[in-house]
Parts: structure tokens; sequence; C-alpha cells
């Protein structure tokens, strides 16, 4: 719809907000759109829209959807993929903001351009800062990989035109019209559904993180391969690449 709507008015870029983002939407939307010569942004609403002091300071930043970057490894007919960056753009609150409301002996976790940092005020008003997000794969819980993207299409059911079934008692007035099952068709969204092939996560006991994925076999030819990200935030990122074999 939105794309449509852009090609209707000649909009060439778009900025789309929203709190939280239909897990798999990006990219193919953003490739779509990218195609037809439109330029679409998606971006997160931080919280600090909520926060009127943050407001009425100009302090609320709409950061942009994160960035994934990966490497694929290619032997034989295997593949396997190899996560090389992750980006997040996260702000909430700001540091110059923590630091001035912090009292003595009081510290406060702030995020701000997409690093994780606590403030700390000493006892004698002394501020310190400590950054927790050392490294990209910090911001990372979880991530998996499906090496035949496009091999499962997204099917739903919608309604086609009205169609009624009318029982035989209905014109004695025991019964009202009964709408048919066959009303409803299905429908390909143009979008595939991921299938999770290999994947690698965080747990309590064990922080570490994997960072590429076993080789995997699979038919020679050209082939989509999509790869999903969720942070410590528990937002959901993906992104596609095209690999043959």
């Amino acid at each position: 719809m939105c794309i449509l709507e852009c090609r209707k008015k000649h909009i060439t870029r778009v900025d789309i907000l929203g709190f939280e983002f239909e897990m798999g939407l990006f990219p193919n939307v953003l490739d779509e759109a990218k195609s037809k010569g439109i330029d679409i942004a998606p971006k997160y609403i931080p919280a600090d829209v909520f926060d009127k002091r943050a407001v009425e300071k100009n302090q609320v930043v709409f950061h942009d959807v994160s960035f994934i970057e990966v490497k694929p490894h290619i032997k034989g007919n295997t593949v396997a993929v190899e996560l090389t960056d992750f980006s997040v753009f996260y702000s909430q609150d700001s540091i110059a903001h923590a630091e001035a409301s912090l009292k003595d002996k009081q510290s406060k976790i702030v995020v701000e351009k997409g690093q994780i940092v606590k403030v700390n005020k000493d006892k004698n008003g002394i501020v310190s800062r400590e950054v927790l997000t050392k490294h990209w794969t910090d911001w990372i819980d979880y991530w998996s990989v499906d090496f035949d993207f496009e091999s499962k299409r997204e099917i739903i059911r919608v309604a086609a035109s009205p169609s009624f079934a009318v029982p035989q008692n209905t014109l004695d007035g025991f019964e009202s019209p009964q709408m048919s099952l066959a009303e409803f068709e299905e429908v390909w969204t143009g979008d595939y559904i991921f299938e999770n092939e290999w994947q690698s996560f965080r747990t309590k006991k064990d922080r570490s993180l994997e960072l590429k994925s076993v080789f995997q076999e699979v038919m020679p030819g050209r082939r989509k391969i999509a790869v999903k990200v969720v942070d410590i935030f528990g937002n959901d990122t993906m992104t596609i690449i095209e690999v043959r074999v």
C-alpha cells in the first residue's frame, strides 16, 4: 500500500515509523521499493516519546532498523554463512542528561547512538563512563539461517466474492442463510516463510556465540539465503543474500 501510494504521488523517499515491525518484513519490502525508485527508511519509535522532558529538550531520536552483514562460504555443493557485522542505532536517554540528573553515588544505564553506557557518579560528584557493548557481537542474543529462503511461500486465506448456502428450512423461518466456506481462497502474499535450519544463541550459563554456521548440503544452482538476528532487546532483523552453488 505504501509503495503504491508513493508511485501514485511521485514520492521517491518515505520514512516509516513504528514501535516494532513484523518479523521478516525487511529487506524484501525495501528491495521491492528500491526496484521501483522509492527509498524507504524504516525507523523505530523510542520510548522517549512518552517522556515529556525528553520531548521538550528535543532529545527524542528515531533510530534506524539494525543492519546485518554476512559472508557466504561455498565448498562443493555445500554452503555455510558467517556473520561478520551487526549494527544498531538505538538511543534511549542521553549521556549528557544522565550526568546532569544523577546524584552522588548513583549510576544509570544509557543507550546512545548504538552503545550501552553505564554512567557513574561517585561520592565526590566525579562522573565516569563505562561502555558495556565493547563489540558488535555484544548486541546479539540469537541468530539463525534459512539456506533456501524461497522454498516455502507464505499463503494466507482471504475472502472471495460472497457466497451463501441457503438451508432448506430457511424459508420456513427456522434458520438464517449460512456463509459458504467457498468464499475463502488461498493467496500467495509474495513473501516467503523463514525456516530455521541452523542457529546459535546465548544461554545464562554459556554466553558464547558461534559466528559461522555449519556447512549445509544444497542443490546446485542459484538460491537465496536468509539470515535472521534477534538482538538483546528482542528486536528482529533479517537480511537476504543470493549465492550460486
